[in-house]
Order: structure tokens, then C-alpha cells, then sequence
């Protein structure tokens, strides 16, 4: 009896832990199967956070590299993607580090002088704008997964509408005194999540 011929599974049926094996045997057939399989998450990843496309094109290629140079640090502790994610995190965090060259387009230097002589607090910095990106859709995700119907009605009122507590005490028909107790048990939900 002869061996049984064994076919190999196409790259989109094969784990990412044997992917990386493949890769880490210089299969360059595999690696081109993991950049397929990850290159639309680590797109909308980086793109959600950056919000331009030059510049998550640019990202995008410097987290594969980073993935690259890495893969044998893989120890398969947490998921690939899991991995690969925290590489595009780091790669986006690192990316607002770095000093960059301030650019004016032509013909705007005027309107610019005028624009920076009328505003008293200095714009945020790139990587000062991914930060509160970040605490904003942390804070959206505790409001929405902490917090019940009227602990996320009085957060939106108070916080996001800017309303005063005399305003939402008549609006609701509570005293101010609950609405503050209750704003303060809202935060202190928020704070500790």
C-alpha cells in the first residue's frame, strides 16, 4: 500500500499559528495569505484612529513591516489578530511621537497668521488628539455598557448638552439634589470602570 498523498489546505483554511510557522520557514506564499487575511482590519484600525488615508496607507505598511521584523517574538500567549493589533496600536501611538514638519499650503500663510492670533489655547498636538480619541470612545463604551437609561440621560444632558442641574432638575421633575446624587453615582460608575 502506498502513502496517502496529502493535500495542502488552502492559505484561508490554515490556522494563523501554522501560517506563521510557513512565514518563519520562509514561505513567502504564507506571509502574502497572513497580509491578505489582516490588512482590511489593520486599515479600518488605523484609519478610525487617524482619519486619513495617506497617512493609514503609510501606517498600515510600517505595522506589516514591524510584523515581519517580530513574527518570531509571536509566543502565541493571546490571539494573532490580538498581536497584530497591538503592533498597529503601537505603530499609531508611535507615529504621534515623532516630531513632524509643520506645513502651510500655498497661499493660506496670511489666513493662518490671523487664524493663530485669534485663538487663545495652541491647536492639540497629533498625538495629544489620538489620546482623547481614545478616552472618548472608552468613556462611549463604559456610558454604554455601565450606565442605565437614566444614568445615560443625565450624562448626556449634563456633559455632552451642557446643561445646567437646575435645568434637568425641571426638565425631569426632580429635585437638583437627586439629579446631582445621581450625576455623582453616574461618574463615580464611569471613573471606576
Amino acid at each position: 500500500m502506498s502513502d496517502p498523498v496529502r493535500i495542502p489546505l488552502a492559505p484561508e483554511q490554515e490556522s494563523d499559528e501554522e501560517l506563521v510557522a510557513r512565514v518563519l520557514a520562509e514561505d513567502r506564499d504564507a506571509f502574502d495569505a497572513l497580509y491578505d487575511r489582516y490588512v482590511k482590519r489593520v486599515y479600518g484600525f488605523v484609519y478610525k484612529r487617524l482619519g486619513n488615508r495617506p497617512d493609514s496607507e503609510e501606517v498600515v505598511q510600517e505595522v506589516f513591516l514591524s510584523l515581519f521584523a517580530s513574527l518570531a517574538s509571536f509566543r502565541g500567549e493571546s490571539s494573532f489578530a490580538s498581536w497584530v493589533l497591538g503592533i498597529a496600536r503601537r505603530t499609531v501611538a508611535n507615529r504621534f511621537k515623532k516630531p513632524r514638519a509643520i506645513t502651510v499650503p500655498l497661499g493660506l500663510e496670511d489666513e493662518l497668521g490671523a487664524l493663530e492670533s485669534s485663538t487663545a489655547e495652541p491647536p492639540m498636538t497629533p498625538f495629544e488628539h489620538y489620546e482623547f480619541l481614545e478616552r472618548i470612545a472608552q468613556i462611549d463604551q463604559n456610558v454604554q455598557h455601565n450606565l442605565n437609561r437614566n444614568q445615560q440621560r443625565l450624562f448626556r444632558l449634563h456633559h455632552l448638552e451642557h446643561r445646567s442641574i437646575a435645568e434637568i432638575a425641571d426638565q425631569l421633575g426632580k429635585t437638583e439634589d437627586s439629579i446631582k446624587s445621581n450625576l455623582y453615582r453616574t461618574r463615580k460608575l464611569l471613573l471606576n470602570s
